[in-house]
């Protein structure tokens, strides 16, 4: 029994920091924190962005990993039964403020990502590639097609949670 918890663990942590790794690579491939530093021209503070970056990575995956210890509307509801404040409001409020920095996450990493495909076509005249691209585009679509599909189709996102 202890054997396979050890197992679990350094599986579990190893996903873990392989998922996390690719994620810090995909942001520095795109130089999305170097992005914000020269738009706003507080190139001093990158390694603060750095750090906020990463420590909003461990809080979402601490939040996603374990909901029901990060349920701060529970925790103040029993804790301030007389609800001395609305905690709809609140959470309407908390609500707001994760959206809209969630979105401009998103949009900035979709712009990043889209200035990132001017590369292409000088990638494929770098290695000489003259035909194949468009298949190789609709390879990885269908890929993509067949991989979701499958995935609903066995109904593995329902025993997934």
């Amino acid at each position: 029994m202890m054997l396979t918890k050890c197992f679990l663990l350094l599986f579990g942590g190893s996903y873990g920091f392989l998922s996390a790794a690719g994620v810090f690579t995909v942001l520095a491939a795109v130089g999305l924190v170097p992005r914000f530093a020269g738009r706003t021209h507080t190139a001093g503070k990158i390694y603060l962005y750095e750090e906020m970056v990463i420590w909003g990575s461990i809080a979402g995956c601490l939040v996603s990993v374990f909901p029901e210890h990060c349920a701060l509307g529970y925790y103040l509801q029993n804790r301030f039964p007389q609800q001395l404040f609305s905690l709809q409001a609140l959470g309407q409020a908390a609500l707001v403020v994760v959206g809209l920095f969630s979105g401009l996450f998103i949009g900035c990493l979709a712009l990043a990502i889209a200035e990132m495909l001017d590369s292409i076509p000088i990638f494929t005249r770098r290695v000489f590639l003259r035909r194949g691209l468009s298949l190789a585009v609709a390879s990885m679509a269908l890929g993509k097609l067949a991989g979701s599909l499958f995935y609903f189709w066995s109904e593995f996102h329902r025993t997934a949670g």
